[in-house]
């Protein structure tokens, strides 16, 4: 078994050191699906919910997000970000609404992190903002679909990330 890097010798939970790591270019993205009923959807694409904007509302909860992980994930490094980016997108198929977030930064680790929480915030500010019309949502499939950079290298969900579903 490998060692543990985020506990020590005593069991203690610890900020793994990343000072000795080169900076390099890390980008990752993640994605999440919002599943609701079908007027929902339509209520969100006429303008007529009570909540106002929800999708450019949600996208920049998300942004805030991505710059705030650190402060919601104990372990995580703080991280200078030199991008982020979410999308949130209706799909009157599924229906419901396909949420994508990609984050950059050079530094010494991933973003894959800041990615996650980005959709996952942008994914529950929706929620926030139409569970007055809409309780049965259900959100889902939060994924990394792909991250750059770092010593393990590329790495891209098979099937391109999130449209297989």
């Amino acid at each position: 078994m490998t060692e543990l890097t985020h506990i020590d010798h005593s069991g203690k939970a610890r900020m793994v050191d990343v000072s000795a790591k080169a900076s390099t270019r890390r980008e990752a993205k993640a994605s999440a699906v919002l599943r609701c009923h079908a007027d929902t959807v339509a209520a969100v694409v006429s303008g007529r919910t009570p909540k106002g904007a929800v999708i450019s509302t949600a996208e920049l909860a998300g942004l805030t997000a991505a710059k705030r992980t650190a402060e919601l994930i104990p372990l995580c490094h703080p991280l200078a970000l030199s991008k982020a980016e979410v999308t949130i997108e209706p799909d009157r198929k599924l229906p419901g609404f396909r949420i994508a977030a990609r984050v950059v930064t050079t530094g010494p680790t991933g973003v894959e992190m800041e990615a996650l929480t980005a959709a996952t915030v942008a994914g529950l500010t929706v929620y926030d903002m139409l569970k007055a019309i809409d309780c049965e949502m259900v959100m889902g499939e939060v994924r990394v679909d792909s991250k750059t950079g770092g010593a393990s290298g590329d790495w891209q969900r098979e099937g391109g990330g999130g449209d297989e579903r």
